[in-house]
Protein backbone atom coordinates (compact mmCIF):
# COMPACT_ATOMS: atom_id res chain seq x y z
CA UNK A 1 0.00 0.00 0.00
CA UNK A 2 1.40 3.39 -0.97
CA UNK A 3 2.19 5.17 2.16
CA UNK A 4 3.30 9.08 1.31
CA UNK A 5 2.98 12.89 3.37
CA UNK A 6 2.17 15.85 0.91
CA UNK A 7 2.61 19.21 2.20
CA UNK A 8 1.14 22.24 0.18
CA UNK A 9 1.96 26.00 0.43
CA UNK A 10 0.55 28.97 -1.09
CA UNK A 11 3.40 30.13 -4.19
CA UNK A 12 5.54 27.04 -4.03
CA UNK A 13 5.42 23.63 -5.33
CA UNK A 14 4.34 20.45 -2.83
CA UNK A 15 6.60 19.08 -1.02
CA UNK A 16 6.10 14.86 -1.36
CA UNK A 17 7.88 12.64 1.32
CA UNK A 18 7.97 9.24 0.44
CA UNK A 19 7.17 6.60 3.45
CA UNK A 20 7.05 3.66 1.20
CA UNK A 21 10.89 2.25 2.23
CA UNK A 22 10.76 3.85 5.91
CA UNK A 23 10.30 2.18 9.10
CA UNK A 24 7.01 3.43 10.80
CA UNK A 25 7.31 5.41 13.92
CA UNK A 26 5.61 3.98 16.96
CA UNK A 27 2.38 6.43 17.74
CA UNK A 28 3.47 7.53 21.00
CA UNK A 29 6.79 8.29 19.90
CA UNK A 30 5.45 10.76 17.18
CA UNK A 31 3.13 12.44 19.20
CA UNK A 32 6.01 13.35 21.31
CA UNK A 33 8.00 14.65 18.19
CA UNK A 34 5.20 16.85 17.20
CA UNK A 35 4.51 18.26 21.05
CA UNK A 36 8.81 19.01 20.69
CA UNK A 37 8.61 20.85 17.50
CA UNK A 38 5.37 22.70 18.71
CA UNK A 39 7.03 24.22 21.58
CA UNK A 40 10.14 24.86 19.98
CA UNK A 41 8.53 26.33 17.00
CA UNK A 42 7.04 28.79 19.77
CA UNK A 43 3.73 27.29 18.33
CA UNK A 44 0.11 28.47 19.22
CA UNK A 45 -3.23 26.53 18.93
CA UNK A 46 -5.49 27.45 16.19
CA UNK A 47 -8.83 27.14 18.57
CA UNK A 48 -9.93 29.91 20.92
CA UNK A 49 -10.44 27.39 23.88
CA UNK A 50 -6.92 26.38 24.11
CA UNK A 51 -7.96 22.63 22.91
CA UNK A 52 -5.35 21.05 20.90
CA UNK A 53 -5.81 18.58 18.12
CA UNK A 54 -3.50 16.51 16.76
CA UNK A 55 -4.33 17.45 13.13
CA UNK A 56 -4.38 21.10 14.36
CA UNK A 57 -1.05 19.96 15.72
CA UNK A 58 0.68 18.82 12.36
CA UNK A 59 -0.85 22.05 10.58
CA UNK A 60 0.26 24.62 12.72
CA UNK A 61 4.18 22.58 13.11
CA UNK A 62 3.98 22.78 9.13
CA UNK A 63 2.60 26.18 9.08
CA UNK A 64 5.76 27.12 11.33
CA UNK A 65 8.12 25.34 9.67
CA UNK A 66 7.48 26.59 6.25
CA UNK A 67 9.14 26.13 2.71
CA UNK A 68 12.65 26.47 4.03
CA UNK A 69 11.85 23.78 6.69
CA UNK A 70 11.30 21.59 4.66
CA UNK A 71 13.75 22.01 2.44
CA UNK A 72 15.87 19.62 4.80
CA UNK A 73 15.49 16.41 3.75
CA UNK A 74 15.98 14.41 7.15
CA UNK A 75 13.38 17.17 9.16
CA UNK A 76 10.87 16.81 6.43
CA UNK A 77 11.04 12.82 6.83
CA UNK A 78 10.92 13.20 10.57
CA UNK A 79 7.45 15.21 9.76
CA UNK A 80 6.46 12.84 7.45
CA UNK A 81 6.90 10.34 9.98
CA UNK A 82 5.75 11.88 12.69
CA UNK A 83 2.63 13.23 10.94
CA UNK A 84 1.37 9.76 9.28
CA UNK A 85 1.77 7.73 12.88
CA UNK A 86 0.03 9.78 14.90
CA UNK A 87 -2.67 10.23 12.50
CA UNK A 88 -2.70 6.65 11.85
CA UNK A 89 -3.11 6.84 8.19
CA UNK A 90 -0.42 5.97 5.32
CA UNK A 91 -1.47 8.95 2.85
CA UNK A 92 -2.04 12.59 4.32
CA UNK A 93 -1.74 15.77 2.34
CA UNK A 94 -1.45 19.18 4.34
CA UNK A 95 -2.68 22.13 2.70
CA UNK A 96 -0.84 25.11 4.77
CA UNK A 97 -2.11 27.90 2.88
CA UNK A 98 -5.98 26.73 3.27
CA UNK A 99 -5.17 25.17 6.62
CA UNK A 100 -6.69 21.66 5.52
CA UNK A 101 -5.53 18.41 6.75
CA UNK A 102 -6.99 15.24 4.22
CA UNK A 103 -6.68 11.61 4.23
Amino acid sequence: MRSEVTVSFKNSPPVRMDLNEVQPLPHDLARVWLDDQFAQMDCEPLRPTGKLLTADKILVVAQAAGPARFADAAWAQAFARAASAALAKPVVHIDVAAMRLSY
